[in-house]
């Protein structure tokens, strides 16, 4: 169990950054953290998919789908790759669907909402760059904390 956003914040300050408020919560897994992984993509989630098929041992996808909210970026059969494949935890600038499925499966996921909308697979996007949303800077390698108070970046690479 990770120490709690609040306490990290508290002993890191002024050294974080704090994802606004907004995001919901999905999936059984509240308190969720580990080293950031990127993608960049915009109504295509096959980055995502690529990515959540790999080891994601003490790693977090942070997703920018650009806020869009005209499909969703991933959905139960993406949450059991991301659990079968280790993830710690999804963030996603953009929306989920099978919420019901994801929301009795070990895995956390912060998103924007949900839409019954599958996104297309035309391999566009880009990974491992620095994304920026909510007022945060990702940064691959950069640490990330989540739990039930909120979402936290500590602004230097992870211990």
């Amino acid at each position: 169990m990770i120490n709690s956003t609040s306490d990290i914040s508290d002993e890191k300050y002024p050294n974080v950054q704090y994802l606004r408020p907004g995001f919901q919560t999905f999936g059984k897994k509240i308190r969720f953290s580990g080293r950031i992984v990127t993608i960049k993509c915009f109504e295509d989630n096959s980055f995502v998919e690529e990515t959540l098929n790999r080891n994601g041992k003490g790693c977090v996808l942070v997703v920018d789908a650009g806020a869009s909210i005209n499909c969703a970026m991933i959905g139960d059969k993406r949450a059991t790759d991301a659990i079968n494949n280790k993830w710690e935890g999804i963030i996603i600038n953009g929306l989920i669907r099978d919420s019901a499925e994801i929301n009795s499966m070990n895995i956390g996921i912060r998103a924007l909402g949900t839409s019954p909308k599958k996104s297309e697979k035309k391999g566009v996007g880009k990974r491992d760059l620095n994304i920026s949303f909510s007022n945060v800077k990702f940064i691959p390698g950069h640490h990330l904390y989540a739990d039930e108070d909120g979402v936290i970046v500590l602004e230097d690479k992870a211990e």
